[in-house]
């Protein structure tokens, strides 16, 4: 195994399910001392213990994105816990109602896909980047969406908010390179996560999914764990400002 992350602390928002957690989980087997943030306190806090059981090194700490104190907070336990921070995946996220006329989009539901999905991300990269500057930089990645690149009927929230996350991350990439902070985003298809579960769950509904996908079948959390970690690493050291897709071929069309 490799051990690309060894001494580096490493904030996994959004940590305790999905791709949150086997991100968190897949940097700690690389050496990382990982922060588990999400909403769910007991689930972050599982998460962690589950990294603990089998060797790695974990804590964990209950935020909302939405809220900037709560960032800031997150970011102080990162560096109070490891003595720094030095990578952050900025992955928290919500899904919406999805159908409907447009006019029919609840107002309620359109505040809080932005409050998480976008403005999460900007109030972590805000108080993330003083304590990852303070270490001499080293990589963000924030979680996108194939909504980050293309628009689906009924999901003008969701659709808008990912869109956000993608114009967000070239923008921080551009101003923040120069202190030796690289920002990148991966953008992914249809995952099974818990979020999905329903979805996946259903013969019908996940047949209608993997009809739609080139490669004929949905996403695991674990697949996107391996693009994180490569962008995270030395070894995308040239990669500024990309949207990487994870989709299985569904934008290609």
């Amino acid at each position: 195994m490799s051990r690309r992350f060894e001494g580096k602390s490493v904030l996994v928002t959004g940590g305790a399910s999905g791709i949150g957690r086997a991100t968190a989980k897949a940097f700690a087997r690389e050496g990382a001392m990982v922060v588990v943030a999400d909403w769910n306190g007991n689930g972050a806090a599982e998460a962690a213990a589950e990294i603990e059981r089998v060797g790695g090194t974990a804590t964990s700490i209950a935020a909302d994105v939405s809220d900037y104190a709560s960032c800031e907070a997150m970011v102080a336990h990162a560096v109070t816990s490891f003595g720094g921070l030095h990578v952050a995946f900025n992955n928290a996220g919500v899904p919406t109602a999805i159908g409907g006329e447009f006019e029919e989009t609840a107002l309620e539901d359109w505040h809080r896909v932005l409050s998480v999905n976008l403005n999460g991300v900007f109030h972590s990269m805000k108080a993330e980047v003083p304590a990852m500057r303070a270490c001499g930089g080293s990589a963000i990645v924030n979680t996108g969406s194939v909504a980050s690149l293309v628009a689906a009927p009924g999901m003008a929230g969701y659709v808008t908010s990912k869109h956000g996350v993608a114009g967000l991350t070239k923008a921080a990439a551009l101003d923040l390179i120069r202190h030796g902070i690289r920002v990148n985003a991966v953008c992914p298809g249809f995952v099974a996560t818990g979020m999905t579960a329903p979805v996946v769950a259903d013969p019908q509904a996940l047949g209608a999914i993997e009809a739609q996908v080139p490669i004929r079948r949905v996403a695991q959390p674990e697949e996107v764990a391996g693009m994180v970690l490569f962008l995270a690493s030395d070894q995308a050291s040239y990669m500024v400002g990309a949207l990487v897709t994870i989709d299985g071929g569904v934008t290609l069309a």
